[in-house]
Order: C-alpha cells, then structure tokens, then sequence
C-alpha cells in the first residue's frame, strides 16, 4: 500500500493514543489498521488471532490459494492489493448461482457451501451476518472441507456469538471479531493488512 502523509499521520496518533496491548508486532499492525479503518479503538479489545492465524494465513497467500468472500464490497477492496502482489484468485459468494431448493439457505450461505466444496482448502472471508459463517462452520465440523484460514468479522445480535464461539473452537486458523461488532470494512483491512505482512516476509521490498 502507499502511505500517504495524512496515513501515517493517523497510524502514528493510532500508536500513541491505543495504550497496553498484549500483541505480537504482525499482530498489531493488522489491529492498528483496523482501528485505522473503523476510527473504533474498541477493535483492540475485539479482535482474536488463533494460534496458527498469521503463518497460515501468509503461507496460503504466498502458494496463491483462492480466496472466498461473502460480500462484492470485500472483493472489490481486497483486489487491487491482490493483484499488485500475490495475484490469488478471488470470488464471491454472491456470484456464485445455483438451482438448489434450500429454503433454509440465504443466496450468501449457499454461495458460500458451493465455493467451500469447490474450494475445500481456500481462504475466506465472512464479513456479514452469521449464516454464512455457520453454512462454512458446519462444512468444517463435518470435516467436509479444512480451510487455511478463516476470517470471521459479521455483526450482529442474535446467536453472532455462538457462531464466533463454534469458530473459536474448530481449530481452523483463523482471525475474528468477538462480540456483535464487525463489518465488512473491517474483514477488508484484516485481509490488506495480512496481504501486505506476508509479502514482506516472503521477500519482497514492495508491491508491484
């Protein structure tokens, strides 16, 4: 990404004003630019990294994985960052059709079950309400699919955070938003961030 002035302005009044925090350096760049994103300082108290989260996450970006969002406003804010370094394909869940007769499935929720068994081991992306995270997280307990990582920022509050709770407990790596906040523009500065992380450490000075 190319910082502008006001950017890191803004990072630099992030990092003075956001106190004690028990996160690892890759960890807190990605909260700081949530915080960045959100204005919501309240993110350093929400978001949770599992064990494996960052490693996995950047070895999948680097062997080109596919990526899977929910929602077009991710792709669309994830791309350009893709693109300019790993070039991972991405689709979205909303694009993808089918003919099935699952009344109980929203379009998303389907979306994403046609993409994850497509794409068993990919990286996705669910940003906005809980039924596509639970369509994703039963695939993952029925052992139909095991992503590289999932990232989990949906809002909302009725039963969002037994969804959280089941994704904190499947073992996949991934990073998510305790609590009823989260939004699509936070899982798109979780996913630039992680972009960027990993292509420094895979050896590359800068995007392009």
């Amino acid at each position: 990404m190319e910082w502008q002035i006001n950017d890191a302005q803004n990072l630099a009044l992030i990092d003075r004003e956001i106190g004690d925090y028990g996160f690892s350096p890759a960890q807190y760049e990605i909260v700081r630019r949530v915080i960045y994103a959100t204005g919501d300082f309240e993110y350093k108290s929400l978001i949770r990294f599992s064990d494996r989260a960052l490693p996995a996450g950047a070895a999948a970006l680097a062997a080109r994985s596919t990526i899977i969002v929910d929602l077009p406003m991710v792709q669309v804010g994830i791309t350009s960052h893709i693109q300019k370094t790993f070039a991972n394909p991405v689709y979205c869940s909303a694009d993808a059709h089918s003919w099935s007769q699952k009344e109980q499935l929203s379009s998303n929720s389907w979306g994403i079950e046609t993409l994850a068994k497509r794409y068993p081991e990919a990286i996705f992306v669910i940003s906005q309400g809980k039924a596509a995270l639970t369509a994703l997280l039963e695939l993952i307990e029925s052992e139909e699919i095991r992503p590289a990582l999932v990232v989990g920022t949906p809002a909302g509050f009725v039963d969002v955070d037994v969804a959280k709770q089941r994704l904190n407990d499947s073992n996949v790596p991934h990073i998510r938003i305790d609590g009823r906040k989260g939004s699509a523009v936070v899982a798109t500065a979780i996913i630039n961030a992680l972009v960027e992380l990993a292509w420094q450490a895979y050896g590359h000075d800068d995007e392009g």
